[in-house]
């Protein structure tokens, strides 16, 4: 069952889209104009600033909620939408009862805790602190990496190509080897050093078909020196990989190990390729 779409903390952040989206609903005026002032929220810390504190004016978080019609059961699910995705993010401890505070001053038209200058230096201060962490989060992966393939190139089972690329034949086979113009069919299975596997179609019980260049450069430069019918392990340093962007369960700067079977070249004028 597919989830409802997220709104990432990037997007939230750099769009504010989501104040967008509730500044468009008006609150009924008689409505407004009974309820008791807001206590002040004190919004002192960058952690506050970003994610909006103590509501006052009686609000009590959990409170039961109704959610009987179209409008109550939208707006519940864009809360969790966004609840679910900032719950796991490091880089803020997001104080909940200033997030809402935040929430409901667009929707009822409350006049603006913060001035428009002093969320976008927190936006900027905590978009800075992300990135810090995840630059420190690179730095000990490629560190990783460099320990790992530094260790593992000092096999004598192992060969290290020119790109830095290393192999090892763990069974050799006698076929033709392809090249850049011809499809290949191969059997993998793909890990971090630590042994997490990230893909992998033995895993599937399915080999699979692709372009020899159509995948990352560590593979394009081994698939062509591999006889059909071999079954190598290579280790890949980052820049032949994902690099320091990472994909998917891959992170920035990470060495990556696949024993690769390859099952069958396909030639662009192979009747398997029509």
């Amino acid at each position: 069952m597919k989830s409802l779409p997220r709104l990432t903390l990037t997007t939230v952040l750099a769009s504010s889209l989501l104040l967008g989206l509730v500044a468009c609903q008006k609150s009924d005026p008689a409505a407004t104009a009974t309820e008791p002032t807001a206590a002040p929220v004190a919004l002192e810390t960058l952690d506050q600033k970003v994610g909006p504190v103590d509501l006052g004016d009686g609000f009590i978080l959990n409170a039961p909620v109704a959610l009987e019609t179209l409008d109550q059961k939208v707006s519940y699910g864009i809360g969790r939408n966004i609840g679910s995705d900032i719950a796991g993010d490091t880089n803020i401890d997001v104080d909940v009862e200033a997030l809402v505070a935040g929430l409901r001053d667009a929707v009822n038209g409350g006049e603006p805790r913060m001035s428009d200058d002093e969320i976008r230096a927190a936006f900027g201060e905590i978009r800075e602190r992300a990135q810090q962490a995840q630059r420190a989060k690179i730095t000990v992966e490629q560190q990783r990496a460099t320990d790992f393939l530094t260790a593992n190139g000092a096999r004598p089972e192992v060969t290290t190509t020119a790109s830095g690329l290393q192999y090892e034949v763990l069974s050799a086979g006698t076929g033709a080897k392809p090249t850049t113009t011809d499809k290949v069919k191969v059997h993998y299975h793909g890990t971090l050093v630590d042994g997490t596997v990230f893909d992998s179609s033995v895993q599937r019980g399915q080999p699979i078909e692709f372009p020899v260049t159509g995948v990352i450069p560590g593979w394009v430069e081994a698939l062509q020196l591999m006889p059909a019918g071999s079954k190598w392990k290579l280790a890949i340093p980052p820049p032949l990989g994902y690099g320091d962007t990472g994909s998917g369960m891959i992170p920035g700067g990470a060495a990556l190990i696949f024993e690769v079977e390859l099952l069958e070249v396909i030639s662009p004028e192979s009747p398997t390729a029509e």
